[in-house]
């Protein structure tokens, strides 16, 4: 608890009055009158304290102020760790782009036929990127997937998706929407033949190597043929 005195103003008013009695009513023309006026104050003073005397009273202690708290940090977003090569960099960017609208149109179109081709659609697509991100040769065999299939797939989707919104049936709209459906199924096959297309010169490598090692097991008469006959 804090202590506070609270001095009186009465003795001030004393001293006050004494003054202007003095003035009114009592010559201040002579050094005299002063000194009387003046020990006149100091006993009025004196007086007014002992019948008025400060008032002491408690507080509690205010509580220590803290300093403001810097407001806590929002997380920053994850950032995808950059591959060191800008057209890598760009590639993951333009995947992460795709796959997000994908997801996107997949929550907006009701169509469940249309929802698992866009569901297969994504997962083919991250894995061709993810094939080439490993791979950075093979980014000119998937130009034209990125520059026109990719998003002509994605601007096919999002007029569907706008027709289906319109809430009604007609002509155009049914007719549009039924080309888009149709046109899925080849785009589905487009996309696979892409990504198998990628493991193409792996698949020759693997040729080469079985070759080899057939010929290698036919010197030692360990063919398959070979064996089967003997058995």
């Amino acid at each position: 608890m804090a202590k506070k005195v609270k001095r009186s103003v009465i003795p001030i008013y004393a001293v006050g009055a004494v003054w202007l009695v003095f003035g009114l009513f009592l010559p201040l023309y002579r050094p005299i009158h002063y000194i009387a006026a003046a020990l006149a104050s100091v006993l009025a003073y004196l007086l007014a304290r002992a019948l008025c005397p400060d008032r002491v009273y408690e507080t509690p202690e205010p509580e220590p102020r803290q300093a403001p708290q810097p407001p806590p940090r929002a997380q920053e977003p994850e950032q995808n760790v950059s591959a060191g090569d800008p057209e890598i960099d760009a590639l993951i960017q333009e995947r992460d782009r795709a796959v997000s609208e994908m997801r996107r149109l997949n929550d907006a179109i009701e169509d469940p036929t249309v929802s698992a081709q866009i569901d297969h659609l994504e997962a083919t697509t991250k894995k061709i990127i993810a094939y080439v991100v490993e791979h950075p040769k093979k980014l000119p065999q998937i130009r034209k997937l990125l520059n026109y299939y990719l998003p002509t797939t994605l601007k096919l989707l999002n007029a569907y998706d706008r027709m289906g919104s319109a809430g009604i049936s007609g002509e155009n709209i049914d007719g549009a929407m039924g080309k888009i459906e149709t046109m899925m199924d080849t785009v589905v096959r487009a996309f696979d033949k892409q990504l198998d297309a990628l493991f193409a010169d792996e698949a020759l490598d693997i040729s080469a190597d079985i070759t080899v090692m057939e010929n290698l097991l036919a010197q030692e008469g360990l063919s398959g043929e070979q064996l089967r006959s003997q058995s």
